[in-house]
């Protein structure tokens, strides 16, 4: 079971809407709701935050089965300077496959855009004669 289904789960436990959960984390219900999608890739302190308020471990909130880790690399003042993501196979394959249809749909919106540009010219062109043979 992944995170955002472990916090969906435990909010649904505690018989708490989405917009009360939102609420108690201080934050909007649209911010929430993509918590519980998974859209959000959480902090450790919004997952500290989180399990204070549900009232369970935080590392009952951390997946079993991590098919990576995210280590939060934080400065003397303790704000955050950056992220490093260690990721198994199983996820860096996925990740790659991702990356390899966004390369593959910038690739057709390229060709798509070519084509358009030679239309274009060839419309100028036409332009051009048919100006030339009015003179």
């Amino acid at each position: 079971m992944e995170t955002y289904e472990k916090i969906r789960l435990a909010r649904e436990l505690n018989q708490w809407s989405q917009e009360e959960m939102a609420e108690k984390l201080e934050m909007s219900p649209s911010g929430y709701a993509r918590i519980e999608r998974g859209e959000v890739r959480l902090n450790i302190e919004r997952l500290e935050q989180i399990a204070q308020i549900l009232n369970i471990d935080v590392s009952d909130l951390i997946q079993k089965d991590i098919n990576g880790i995210t280590i939060q690399i934080k400065d003397s003042e303790n704000s955050n300077i950056g992220d490093v993501n260690l990721f198994s196979n199983n996820h860096g394959i996925s990740e790659i496959e991702k990356l390899n249809l966004i390369i593959q749909h910038k690739d057709e919106l390229l060709e798509q855009k070519t084509q358009e540009l030679n239309m274009i010219k060839e419309m100028f062109e036409l332009l051009k004669q048919q100006i030339k043979n009015q003179s």
